[in-house]
């Protein structure tokens, strides 16, 4: 792994509200509620040598999609990949799924449940989707929580040949002190070899006073658990302006990967995601 290759963030955003399907959007929301751009965030892409980024869908609609997948191909090389959205329950999703895969930049699914019902992953309809997104060339992103867990090793048992990315270490309760039942089943989702986790989201995890010594035994355990050939930073921004922003966000996590030799650093920060997603 080359410890001088530009980083790449493996989870961000971009949205326009008057396209009108972000629902979760709301006034209370604060400082994310307004319009974020790819011009917004370059700067600090710069800053953070940032060479390539994954964008996420933050809607869950086609149309959010196809509005991402349009950003990547104006962003000039910087977007790489794109998780997009797609409903798996449909009775059309795989055709759905077989248009939107055309388009190189399309990597990966997020099916965005909603984190409303458990056991939304082990529904029969949802998991003919899944079987289909091998043969696609695409992954999944799981947006789960410590409750959806036993569900998704349910479904890594049924779908062995599903490559899986966990966003934001599924959101631990850090500022709640949570440990248990987080830590085994994390671990437990670990020990199936296809899946990645993304070192993301987990300021937002840990209350707006967080302190890096709050968030070290979580991303302790993920490495413990994972690997760094098998974690992915991702800023997760713009959510993260709620919790410190990019840079505070960036400066922790390099304060706490400092103790890993330098190339298992360079995967964290790029070289688990290019493989992932095939960025390159």
């Amino acid at each position: 792994m080359d410890a001088t290759a530009p980083r790449v963030d493996a989870h961000h955003y971009v949205w326009q509200r008057a396209r009108g399907d972000y629902g979760w959007l709301t006034p209370d929301l604060g400082p994310i509620f307004r319009d974020f751009a790819l011009d917004d965030l370059k700067p600090q892409l710069v800053a953070a040598r940032v060479g390539a980024t994954v964008i996420v869908q933050a809607a869950p609609t086609v149309a959010e999609t196809e509005f991402l997948l349009g950003v990547a191909r104006g962003s000039g090389g910087m977007v790489r990949g794109v998780v997009g959205w797609a409903d798996l329950a449909a009775p059309d999703a795989i055709r759905t799924l077989a248009r939107l895969a055309r388009d190189p930049l399309l990597k990966s699914i997020r099916p965005m449940p909603g984190l409303a019902d458990p056991a939304w992953l082990a529904r029969p309809d949802v998991g003919r989707a899944l079987d289909a997104l091998p043969r696609l060339g695409l992954r999944v992103d799981v947006m789960v929580t410590t409750r959806e867990l036993p569900k998704l090793l349910d479904l890594l048992a049924r779908n062995p040949e599903l490559s899986v990315v966990i966003d934001h270490g599924a959101k631990p309760d850090i500022v709640g002190g949570a440990w248990e039942p987080w830590a085994s089943l994390i671990a437990d989702v670990a020990g199936h070899p296809r899946v990645r986790c993304k070192l993301s989201g987990l300021a937002s995890e840990a209350g707006p006073d967080w302190t890096i010594d709050a968030l070290s035994r979580y991303v302790d355990h993920l490495l413990a658990c994972f690997g760094p050939q098998r974690l992915m930073w991702g800023s997760d921004w713009p959510i993260v302006e709620r919790a410190g922003g990019y840079r505070r966000w960036l400066a922790a996590s390099v304060a706490l990967l400092a103790p890993l030799a330098e190339a298992d650093r360079a995967a964290v920060f790029g070289g688990t995601a290019r493989k992932f997603y095939g960025l390159e």
